[in-house]
């Protein structure tokens, strides 16, 4: 994963040298927000992590490792990587004196003059060489160079000759700079003769004192001669012997009490100089006790490392019994950590530093694998928890809903009728016998379901847990690079992936089984019944649609951030990603499924309240409810399924689903004409019920009020709404429909395009044929009787006066068909008229060619009506409304000029007297009338 922050930067350092062990405080930017940042602190090239100590982003206090020379400071952050910086430090080693306290050995033969004379007390050491090696003075001008500088030409060096990275050149150029090549060579030659002094002093003063050496041997050889040959009794040197016994003794007597005193003081002093220099070992059981306490563990696991590296291999009694001790309190440390490790609630920086701990108290085992299958392990138990829980809530809430069910079933007592008047004079009926059952019921349907509860829960578990395990696992194999000494296993390689894919496996089928237990049916019942059965009751099988989709934004989430973990595309991950892929096809088909139910039941939401507008006509608010309902649905399903992500594959990918898809689109649009042809023919029933009227009482007054409530239109303006309704549906809504799922992403919407129109051109036609029934058969059914009212015989008559009502009555009745279709659809007005005018002029034709025979007064009363309704219906003239008229004329006898006349005259008396009714004919009115239907025909 890339730095999410700046890299580290130092900018300053105090001290800026210093031997090992030194503490410093380092000074910058960008050291992180807590101490868990700081991942990596280098100072000379040396790992000094342990030692380190976060004060805030800008500042650090450590000591310093074993580093010679002058180095770079790099800290290393979390999440900002490896850092830079603009300053150094030099480190440098110490030459420890005699006096001075250590807890290594150190190399005295370089810095110490052997004691040659063990008889005397060694003589100190001066602090430096009394004399120059040279034997020469550097007399100049010339500056003197720094120490800084000369460190930077000799890195790694020292001009102390008692060390062992002395360097000549660095002596030269600090005590000699001035000097010149002549100088220097009669140096050398100087430290020659000095050093074969020394080496040839003792043989010298043999060689020149060789002849005293020997006559000091030849007069000690005469001596113990001469003392030979007095000693009369042969054991003079015994006796001489025995006196100086006797004076030793008498001596050591004198002075046994002092040189007791001087002994025991001798030892307490070495004792004391023991405990002093040793302190660090005899302090350390105590300490290591003290920072465990404290949780200085790196402080515990440094000394416990510096202590066995000095007394690890030691003989001394009184060391191995005190690091007895500090191993017996490591021992415990290590338990503890032990224990701690295999707590599942720490977090990954926690577990990361205890498995560092134990591998640097050289645990026996491999706590990081062991602290992996423990992770895993608490993980397997988390999820079965989880879905056993919810299972179980389940079935006590399907329990207790039917047990409520059944108590709201049992007898109660009716609600009696309150008679008596109220404070205002009023009295009505009052029964709240149902209103808790039915708010028990609202309450369970907006309860969120133990199935979605499921899904937040065992996601988040997912979420909150699984990435610290894969991080990790994946550190399991990485630290190689990080911790030095530590081997590790590539062989496990494949047991890791298999556990991480046993947890993912188990969570993912965990979801099927709630959600997609039909996913599930080729494992074996065993299995299966391991994953859980989840209890269904009769209400409800399965989630409903306005839930799925907050189920499908967990999974998707959860699918996406584990697998953004593993970049190689990790075979578990495409399980993750193949329940995510499956959760959102269900969802889609689920929603696409509820949104036809939906607009199935539209029917029931039909107020019969006609809007006109000048686009659409006249029509009711159920068109734009179904648009409403298919528009939501592609919108919330382009949200939370349709939309992919990155790693996401593309929904509509897979021909069976795009097919699936399609089909169910086709569906949603032809469910629509259902509920229209349902509104026509078989209308909810208990809108038309009629409702009782209400009783009141205003004082000593009984009144009656009518409900308001309105019922259902009638059959012929139901036709005539639905009619205006499904060709709005069809030319305006559908199309609409189809552009918005196009431009979502569905496919193959010209097919469902073309169902969709299909299914309405039909619906269109079975409903139009019924209104032109509704409308034409009251007119033609009363014509013949009409017409012949009165024993009328187109024989006999012989007094034509005016058009006969029977023929008004017609013109009525087109009136009433044209103002009812105007007033709910004006573009229908012209394709209804034409309709019913063929089937009026086709009956009227009928009935003359049925007459046999016309004197002169029928004649003309006969041609008087067909002019009559001829002109009145000319504008929705149509070619067989024209034969009709031409038929019917055919069988009228010609009239004479006489008879022309009359019946001109009389149809002038007849636009009079009707010239209100025929203004509903003219044509002026309707020329927008006739562009909308002729628009209208040609799209049918």
């Amino acid at each position: 994963m890339a730095p999410k922050n700046p890299p580290p930067l130092v900018t300053g350092v105090s001290p800026k040298e210093g031997p090992p062990g030194t503490r410093i405080t380092i000074r910058g930017e960008h050291f992180g927000d807590d101490p868990r940042d700081l991942i990596g602190l280098k100072i000379c090239g040396m790992d000094c992590l342990l030692s380190a100590e976060w004060k805030s982003s800008s500042k650090i206090i450590a000591r310093t490792g074993p580093g010679k020379g002058k180095g770079d400071i790099i800290p290393i952050t979390r999440y900002g990587g490896k850092g830079s910086c603009t300053v150094g430090f030099r480190g440098y080693f110490l030459q420890t004196g005699p006096l001075q306290e250590s807890a290594v050995w150190i190399d005295e033969s370089q810095t110490v003059r052997p004691n040659l004379d063990h008889g005397r007390p060694t003589a100190a050491m001066t602090a430096k060489e009394e004399e120059d090696p040279l034997g020469i003075l550097d007399e100049g001008d010339k500056a003197k160079l720094s120490e800084e500088e000369l460190l930077d030409l000799f890195q790694d060096a020292s001009g102390s000759m008692s060390l062992e990275n002395f360097s000549p050149g660095w002596y030269l150029m600090e005590h000699h700079q001035n000097a010149s090549f002549e100088d220097l060579k009669a140096g050398l030659n100087y430290m020659k003769r000095k050093a074969s002094q020394r080496s040839e002093g003792p043989i010298t003063i043999v060689r020149s004192n060789l002849t005293s050496i020997l006559d000091c041997l030849e007069s000690l050889s005469a001596m113990y001669e001469k003392y030979t040959e007095d000693d009369i009794r042969g054991n003079c040197m015994n006796s001489y012997a025995v006196l100086l016994m006797q004076a030793k003794s008498c001596a050591d007597g004198l002075f046994q009490e002092v040189l007791g005193r001087k002994d025991k003081a001798d030892s307490t002093r070495n004792a004391l100089s023991v405990l002093q220099k040793f302190r660090f070992l005899f302090h350390l059981p105590l300490n290591i006790q003290r920072n465990i306490q404290k949780g200085d563990y790196n402080m515990v696991i440094n000394d416990y490392e510096k202590a066995k590296n000095l007394f690890a291999d030691t003989e001394i009694k009184v060391f191995k019994k005190v690091f007895r001790e500090v191993e017996w309190r490591i021992a415990n440390f290590r338990d503890m950590l032990y224990k701690r490790l295999k707590d599942p609630q720490n977090t990954l920086d926690e577990q990361k530093k205890l498995i560092r701990y134990l591998v640097s108290l050289e645990y026996k085992g491999d706590p990081a694998w062991e602290c992996l299958d423990n992770q895993q392990k608490w993980l397997i138990e988390l999820l079965d928890d989880c879905k056993d829980d919810h299972i179980e809530e389940e079935k006590n809430s399907i329990q207790e809903s039917l047990a409520q069910s059944q108590s709201s079933n049992q007898w109660k007592p009716i609600g009696r009728v309150n008679k008596s008047p109220t404070k205002s004079g009023l009295s009505r009926e009052s029964s709240f016998s149902s209103l808790s059952s039915a708010d028990h019921q609202a309450s369970w349907k907006f309860k969120t379901p133990q199935k979605v509860l499921f899904i937040e829960d065992i996601t988040d578990i997912m979420l909150q847990h699984f990435p610290d395990y894969w991080r990790l696992g994946q550190s399991y194999f990485t630290r190689e690079k990080t911790e030095k000494g530590v081997k590790i296993d590539t062989s496990k390689h494949g047991k890791m992936k298999q556990m991480m894919a046993e947890v993912i496996t188990l969570f993912a089928n965990y979801v099927r089984a709630a959600f997609l237990p039909e996913s599930l049916e080729n494992l074996p019942d065993v299995e299966r019944e391991k994953l859980g059965v989840w209890p269904t009751s009769a209400k409800q099988e399965h989630v409903s649609g306005s839930w799925l989709p907050t189920c499908v934004r967990n999974i998707r989430n959860c699918a996406n951030t584990l697998s953004a973990l593993d970049s190689h595309g990790d075979s578990s991950m495409i399980v993750l990603n193949e329940l995510a892929f499956d959760m959102r096809t269900n969802c889609m088909f689920t929603l696409l499924k509820q949104a036809i139910s939906d607009v199935k039941c539209l029917h029931t939401k039909e107020t019969w309240v006609v809007e006109t507008d000048d686009e659409s006509g006249g029509t009711t608010q159920l068109p734009a409810l179904f648009e409403n309902i298919v528009n939501e649905t592609v919108q919330h399903l382009h949200e939370v399924v349709v939309m992919n992500r990155a790693p996401e594959p593309e929904i509509f990918s897979q021909r069976p689903i795009q097919k699936e898809a399609t089909v169910l689109c086709s569906q949603l649009l032809q469910a629509f004409s259902v509920c229209m042809e349902q509104l026509v023919f078989t209308p909810p029933l208990q809108k038309t019920e009629a409702k009782p009227n209400v009783k009141i009482t205003l004082g000593q007054l009984d009144v009656e009020l009518d409900q308001h409530e309105d019922s259902i239109p009638s059959l012929d303006k139901r036709l005539i709404i639905m009619l205006s309704n499904c060709s709005h549906t069809q030319f305006v809504v559908v199309p609409r429909i189809i552009e918005n799922l196009t431009k979502h992403g569905y496919v193959e919407m010209e097919k469902a395009l073309k169902a969709a129109q299909h299914t309405y051109s039909d619906l269109d036609s079975r409903l139009f044929t019924s209104y032109i029934e509704q409308k034409s058969d009251p007119i033609l059914g009363v014509m013949e009787h009409n017409m012949y009212k009165g024993s009328f015989s187109w024989k006999t008559w012989k007094n034509t006066t005016e058009v006969r009502n029977y023929l008004k009555e017609i013109i009525m009745s087109l009136i009433e068909v044209h103002a009812e279709v105007y007033s709910i659809s004006p573009k229908f007005v012209m394709r209804v008229m034409k309709k019913i005018t063929e089937a009026v002029s086709e009956e009227l034709s009928r009935l003359i060619e049925c007459v046999q025979d016309f004197n002169a007064g029928g004649a003309i009363q006969a041609r008087l009506e067909l002019e009559a309704l001829q002109n009145t219906v000319r504008i929705y003239s149509t070619p067989h409304v024209q034969a009709c008229f031409k038929a019917a004329f055919d069988c009228i006898p010609e009239l004479s000029d006489e008879g022309k006349e009359v019946v001109s005259k009389l149809l002038d008396k007849f636009r009079s007297r009707m010239k209100i009714q025929l203004m509903c004919f003219q044509q002026e009115m309707f020329t927008s009338t006739v562009k909308k239907a002729n628009l209208t025909d040609s799209l049918c």
